[in-house]
């Protein structure tokens, strides 16, 4: 079986943010780490080379593939930021509905900056999808 990459680090977390090339992007990185502590109450680990996380939590598939990851969490991409964990659009499609520019796929949630959402209600999505994952999984 293959090793898995994206495993929890100790690098450094405002390391790797300050070498996101694009300002707005970098600046908007730094906010969602502020929304996530205060949601969370809990520090930004790294996860692989990219993905800032916070919690984690084991999963096993029936294929027997099994790992550890982080419950939510965000990667400051070259093509958007995707936040990690979000999944559950039935369970919040009426905040989805009040966020403004995104998009969804696959339990990840895309926006180009933070500038194209409602902050208060990226916090609530943030808020509602760190609980229950940490339900689910504990």
């Amino acid at each position: 079986m293959a090793e898995i990459k994206t495993k929890q680090t100790d690098e450094n977390v405002a390391k790797f943010l300050n070498t996101v090339a694009d300002e707005t992007k970098r600046k908007d990185s730094f906010a969602i780490v502020d929304i996530m502590k205060q949601v969370t109450g809990l520090q930004p680990k790294m996860w692989g080379t990219s993905i800032i996380g916070f919690g984690s939590y084991h999963y096993k598939y029936e294929s027997g593939h099994e790992g550890d990851m982080c419950i939510i969490g965000f990667s400051p991409r070259k093509q958007n930021i995707a936040i990690y964990g979000m999944g559950g659009e039935e369970r919040n499609k009426d905040l989805l509905a009040a966020l403004g520019k995104h998009k969804t796929g696959k339990g990840c949630l895309y926006i180009n900056k933070l500038s194209d959402v409602n902050a208060d209600v990226l916090r609530n999505i943030i808020k509602a999808s760190f609980e229950y994952l940490k339900m689910k999984y504990s």
